[in-house]
């Protein structure tokens, strides 16, 4: 129960955050990505206030390897920039380009009813759904390729 209340309070949290610094505004984040055109740099302020607690944080987990209500914390233990990587942080950014829409925004947005979000939102869901049908087709091609050599 306890980790749902945290759950919770953390979204809450999160999604205020992005309200009030205004994440949840495509134009504006169409204005902070537009560096060529009239770019609008206010949110570098929200990226640095999250990278700042996020270092702390990130500091804080590597050193317990649990959270502050005692749960292991799950990091990734590769840094490798693969092509699997690359290419998803292409199709994210190229995705958060064309809405002006990230999946936390997207979310405050689509629950809001704003039809822009919610077509966002459901192809997100789609992508996701498409990932893991390819990440399973993935790993029974290669248990299937493992037996073959057995």
């Amino acid at each position: 129960m306890l980790i749902y209340l945290a759950a919770l309070f953390s979204g809450l949290i999160f999604g205020i955050g992005l309200i009030l610094s205004g994440m949840i505004n495509p134009a504006k984040v169409l204005a902070f990505l537009d560096i060529t055109g009239r770019w609008d740099p206010s949110l570098v302020l929200v990226m640095v206030g999250a990278i700042s607690v996020a270092f702390f944080a990130f500091r804080f987990a590597k050193r317990y390897g649990q959270t502050l209500l005692l749960f292991p914390i799950q990091l990734p233990e590769t840094r490798a920039l693969d092509r699997r990587l690359i290419l998803g942080s292409l199709l994210f950014g190229l995705g958060w380009g064309i809405a002006g829409i990230c999946p936390g925004p997207g979310l405050i947005l689509a629950a809001s009813g704003y039809f822009g979000a919610i077509l966002f939102v459901v192809s997100m869901l789609l992508g996701m759904l498409i990932f893991d049908w390819l990440e399973r087709c993935r790993f029974a091609r290669k248990n299937l390729n493992a037996n073959v050599d057995h």
